[in-house]
């Protein structure tokens, strides 16, 4: 009985006065909207009924990693595969008197069950790497840009499966292209590999992670990195701006990565205050009574008075100033500067404590800061230098030093008025 369904269709078209042919392509489009009507009335109640049940079932679980299926939609875009094979099984019985048609129709079905197929398969992959990512290994491996990796040779697999399906062809003839095809392939596809590449070598060797701070001048990156993907990485800057990497660049390139100093537990200061040479001079007694009074100096006065009272034995005419060695400003302060950072709460002890003299220039003579703060918190660390360096201003008359400052219009104003005043 059902088997005669198509023909009475076409024999109630006849009676109504339609031509053979006509008549014909009307029964195959009538059958062909009611076998689609008919499928997506059994995709609606796999829909409703059974996803709503997997569902239920996931949402009684303890599990976390299940909910990501729903979040994803796996099973939503897994049934839909069904109602595609169902549809293309039903075509030989709906397209009875077509079957050149119902081939075509059901090769195109078949290309569009791998493309439903892939798209499951993508949306199982972004559950895994959602996750990988909570795991503690994700920060030293960039999953997504294997994720990525993975996608596309899929892509690739889907593609070469559905064209073969459409041709009818085995999907190993299209094999015999390959090397023209890898060829095209290089081409259009190379920041992909070059990322990819790229991407091994920056996991392999953890040159770079989500969740690092890197600085690239080149393209306008210093901040966080949030994600590595097989041809970029993104970072998000301190000013809440983005920059695209592509990966490759970061091998071939130089950046500064700064998660070993985050990881070491102490952040460098690097930073010299400028002392006016005009300034510099030798300790008087006055002096060195004044400094005894500092309790970073108690030790250090009386010590190296003796050294130099043993160093100066026998030294004629010592009165005169060049003869000698004797105790400098500039050179207490940087002894100084060294007993207060060592007391210093906020300095790592474990790390490189240095107050040196660098080469004078015209700006003045450079006392460089060069130490560790032992809180790598960015806020924290600016408040920590800048109350070093307000102390270092705040203490420089003490010893009768001068900070190296370029002449303001103020200054050129007030000589002005003195040199008129005087003449």
């Amino acid at each position: 009985m059902e088997k005669d369904f198509p023909i009475d269709v076409n024999a109630w078209l006849l009676q109504h006065g339609f031509s053979t042919g006509l008549a014909e392509a009307l029964t195959a489009m009538i059958m062909l909207i009611i076998a689609i009507v008919l499928v997506w009335l059994l995709y609606l109640v796999v829909k409703s009924v059974i996803l709503r049940f997997i569902h239920a079932l996931i949402h009684r679980t303890k599990a976390q990693w299940d909910d990501l299926l729903i979040k994803h939609k796996v099973f939503d875009k897994a049934v839909m595969v069904l109602p595609i094979l169902v549809l293309s099984e039903q075509m030989t019985y709906i397209l009875s008197e077509h079957q050149t048609l119902a081939t075509g129709v059901q090769r195109i079905l078949s290309a569009f069950s791998v493309v439903f197929i892939i798209r499951a398969i993508y949306a199982a992959l972004d559950v895994g790497e959602t996750l990988f990512e909570r795991s503690s290994v994700s920060r030293r491996i960039p999953s997504k840009s294997f994720v990525q990796l993975t996608k596309l040779f899929l892509f690739l697999i889907g593609a070469v499966l559905a064209i073969a399906a459409i041709i009818n062809e085995s999907p190993l003839y299209f094999l015999s292209g390959l090397g023209v095809a890898t060829g095209l392939l290089a081409i259009v596809f190379k920041d992909t590999i070059l990322g990819f590449v790229a991407g091994v070598q920056l996991a392999a060797n953890r040159m770079v992670s989500v969740g690092d701070w890197i600085q690239m001048d080149k393209y306008g990156a210093d901040g966080e990195v949030i994600e590595v993907s097989l041809t970029t990485v993104k970072v998000q800057n301190w000013d809440k701006t983005f920059s695209m990497i592509p990966a490759y660049a970061l091998v071939s390139d130089a950046f500064k990565n700064w998660q070993g100093m985050s990881e070491s537990g102490g952040r460098r200061i690097k930073r010299a205050v400028y002392i006016d040479l005009a300034s510099v001079r030798f300790l008087t007694d006055d002096d060195k009574r004044e400094l005894l009074r500092v309790n970073h100096l108690k030790d250090y006065i009386p010590r190296i008075e003796s050294e130099l009272a043993k160093t100066n034995a026998g030294i004629v005419d010592f009165e005169k100033s060049v003869n000698g060695r004797r105790l400098t400003n500039v050179g207490t302060f940087r002894a100084y500067l060294k007993a207060y950072l060592h007391d210093h709460q906020k300095i790592h002890k474990d790390m490189t404590l240095l107050v040196r003299q660098l080469d004078p220039t015209s700006q003045g003579l450079p006392i460089e800061i060069y130490v560790f703060t032992n809180d790598t918190n960015w806020n924290a660390y600016e408040d920590i230098q800048s109350d070093i360096f307000d102390h270092i201003f705040a203490i420089l008359p003490e010893f009768d030093l001068r900070a190296f400052q370029s002449p303001s219009g103020e200054d050129v104003r007030q000589t002005h008025l003195i040199l008129k005043e005087t003449s």
